[in-house]
């Protein structure tokens, strides 16, 4: 482990004495704190921390450790660094990761910005890599849902090729089926829904939401990100009846030591009967829990269900991509 690095200073734990078996749940850790961004020195930086936390959540049994939105390169920065710093999923970094699952012996959801040749020409994504423990890739997953004229600047929206194969996977993590999200993705309640139709009983959302952020024409966002945390996900755990994770920063996020970024440290892991399991305030921590699907009765009488009680062939409005503007009379 680095000695140069801060050290982990907060533990929130929810745990047993002994990490779930195989097929029984799955011990989570989500790494919440400060960064640097937009240089090769903070992807170095950010590399060795999550090194470092990787070590410290193994060494608590964790079989799973997610970061926030973007961790290698930082959330906040400006299009040419981003196309400065992005790489290949098989690039340097990221096989820096994978052997830091398989020395760990823990799967990792790294978020990261990728380079990659699509639709016959370079294009760059908001992605996250999911690592089983033993180093292989599991999912590359593209953002699908870009946040606001900023971040198209930045982004193409994953999976408008064919070549990318299907977005909304789950893999199994110590018996556990696991599906990703990423940010304003979380406040979708149909891609929640579409993960737990194939089997997530983790949906796992790192973010980068802000109480204001440094746009790419220099202006700070005027008003705080909505915090979804406890209104919107407790909502959709309960109602997919799956854990729902969120892997936020907290406090400031640099760029050559000057703030761009100021997060609302609201990382939260709710459990499938819409309770908290764990909330973090806005300071550095590692949370930890054992998430056991058994532990949790659906909220309907048996033979109840969302899913089984669902009338598709009622649906079919919501596939009409001018419903939205019938409704606000925006344009």
């Amino acid at each position: 482990m680095t000695t140069d690095l801060p050290p982990l200073t907060l533990l929130l734990s929810r745990v047993l004495p002994e990490p779930p078996k195989p097929g029984e749940g799955l011990r989570l850790a989500i790494w919440q704190g400060e960064g640097s961004a937009g240089t090769p020195a903070a992807v170095e930086a950010n590399l060795r921390r999550l090194e470092q936390v990787c070590a410290v959540a193994a060494g608590w049994g964790a079989q799973l450790v997610a970061f926030p939105e973007l961790f290698l390169s930082g959330y906040a920065s400006d299009p040419e660094r981003v196309r400065q710093l992005a790489e290949s999923v098989g690039g340097g970094s990221l096989e820096r990761v994978a052997a830091c699952a398989r020395r760990h012996g823990v799967a990792i959801a790294c978020p990261y910005a990728e380079r990659a040749q699509v639709g016959g020409k370079e294009r760059f994504y908001d992605a996250i890599a999911l690592f089983d423990a033993a180093g292989a890739l599991l999912k590359n997953y593209r953002k699908t849902h870009l946040w606001g004229p900023d971040e198209r600047l930045f982004w193409s929206e994953g999976y408008r090729f064919d070549e990318e194969g299907e977005p909304f996977t789950v893999h199994p993590i110590n018996g556990v089926g696991v599906g990703l999200l990423n940010c304003y993705e979380a406040e979708f309640p149909e891609l929640t829904r579409l993960l737990a139709l194939g089997g997530a009983q983790l949906v796992l959302i790192p973010t980068a939401a802000d109480i204001w952020v440094r746009l790419s024409d220099g202006r700070r966002t005027e008003a705080p990100y909505p915090d979804v945390s406890r209104s919107l996900l407790p909502a959709h755990a309960l109602q997919e009846f799956c854990f729902v994770a969120y892997a936020n920063r907290c406090g400031l996020e640099t760029v050559e030591g000057e703030p761009w970024a100021h997060y609302l440290g609201n990382s939260v892991i709710c459990a499938p009967d819409g309770t908290l399991l764990l909330a973090a305030e806005n300071r550095p921590c590692l949370l930890l829990a054992d998430l056991l699907p058994g532990d949790y009765r659906r909220p309907h009488p048996e033979g109840t269900t969302y899913h089984a009680d669902r009338r598709p062939d009622l649906y079919g409005d919501l596939l009409r991509p001018d419903r939205a503007r019938e409704q606000t009379g925006c344009d």
